[in-house]
């Protein structure tokens, strides 16, 4: 990340030149006058326009996000008109002299294939037409060109040379943080796919295997159990959102922690502790579930059934600005060393994906110093902290299922 950070400081830095320069062809906003030194106000417009032509590019290059910015980015520049294209078209044109939008595409065939810009003169056969040049500046994600900004002028100019390529260079780190958003996107689907694969071939075989145990001795028992499982799995697989509410996801805890028991008997024993004021709080779908799966295998493992019963804790607690959910089992436990290469990705034992998966999308919704807490030793149980911000910028929840 900080290779584009650094992109974007290099880009914008000269696009502030380029703008102090361009922006004294401008009339000075009326609520800014008197206010400042015209340098001041130069930077303020640049800046300003900028932060209006971006919102739009960070849903990469189309049609429709291209016509939402080319008349900002073309005020950057101060043109008479300006193009942004794909490898295959004009995606829009604002200004004037729209007719040449064949010639153009053209001669974009040479920018387009080795990612340089150029300049070149237009041939034009309407006497009135005031775009007779045209600077060329492809637009690059990762060193794959992606199409082009193209700004027509009256005349040559050196000065419009450089600040086209350098408000090129500013729209490609916008399309390089859209490339980055979908790829955070399609990192977070393809990790709830892993955990529906994780949970599809144990949970589900071992919950039928005990429903099957009830039909003949007990079948309203199998009903009950039946419908529990029917509502787990409605949930883990459903498709809307990637966020849910802490009172959603202890609800499918519940019907998990319901087929357990049924399997386990008095075996397990599961306490919960939840303040009300905390089941809004929106979290990461299907991040509860796996860390309670996994204190139940851990609790379970290597006691044998003359052994007593395994404790499970589930508590929500309000921090303040922050709900604190603890996961708390009295188990096996784990020895710090493994479980580092487990949440490292070195690693992957049985039971051991939920852990690293969950730990990953929670540092990549929420930042690094919201990862899993984990205590835990050889034969000394387990003990997970989560800390969810209540109020995170982007991350809302579905809403609750229908029952």
């Amino acid at each position: 990340m900080s290779g584009f950070v650094a992109g974007l400081c290099v880009a914008v830095l000269p696009l502030l030149a380029a703008g102090f320069w361009l922006g004294r062809r401008t009339a000075r906003p009326a609520n800014l006058a008197g206010l400042g030194s015209p340098v001041e106000h130069a930077t303020f417009q640049t800046l300003h326009t900028a932060s209006l032509a971006a919102p739009p590019l960070r849903a990469g290059l189309t049609e429709e996000t291209a016509r939402k910015s080319a008349r900002k980015l073309r005020s950057l520049l101060g043109t008479d008109a300006l193009c942004l294209t794909d490898l295959k078209e004009v995606l829009v044109w604002d200004g004037v002299g729209a007719h040449h939008r064949t010639e153009i595409m053209d001669r974009l065939a040479g920018p387009l294939e080795t990612g340089r810009g150029e300049a070149f003169p237009l041939t034009c056969d309407t006497p009135d037409c005031s775009v007779r040049w045209a600077v060329v500046a492809p637009l690059t994600v990762d060193d794959r060109v992606h199409g082009a900004l193209v700004a027509c002028a009256p005349r040559e100019s050196a000065v419009l040379v450089r600040a086209a390529g350098e408000v090129a260079r500013w729209v490609s780190v916008q399309l390089e943080l859209a490339d980055l958003d979908q790829s955070r996107t399609r990192l977070i689907e393809a990790e709830i796919k892993a955990l529906r694969a994780q949970i599809s071939p144990h949970f589900i075989f071992n919950s039928l295997a005990v429903i099957a145990s009830f039909v003949r001795t007990d079948p309203e028992r199998a009903r009950e159990l039946l419908l529990e499982f029917a509502d787990f799995t409605r949930y883990s697989f459903r498709r809307h959102g990637d966020f849910t509410t802490l009172a959603d996801e202890l609800h499918a805890i519940d019907h998990y922690l319901a087929l357990v028991r049924a399997r386990f008997g008095d075996r397990l024993a599961v306490t919960l502790q939840i303040a009300p004021e905390v089941l809004p709080v929106t979290l990461p779908f299907l991040c509860l579930q796996p860390l309670v799966e996994n204190a139940v295998k851990h609790g379970l493992e290597g006691k044998a059934v003359s052994s007593g019963t395994c404790h499970i804790q589930i508590t929500a607690q309000d921090a303040g600005a922050e709900a604190l959910v603890v996961i708390e089992d009295d188990g096996a436990g784990m020895d710090p060393g493994l479980l580092r290469r487990i949440l490292a990705g070195e690693v992957s034992p049985s039971g051991g994906i939920g852990l690293s998966n969950v730990d990953d999308r929670l540092r990549q919704v929420y930042g690094d110093d919201h990862g899993l807490v984990i205590e835990t030793a050889v034969g000394a149980g387990m003990k997970i902290t989560i800390r969810l911000p209540k109020y995170q910028p982007g991350v809302h929840s579905a809403g609750r299922l229908a029952q």
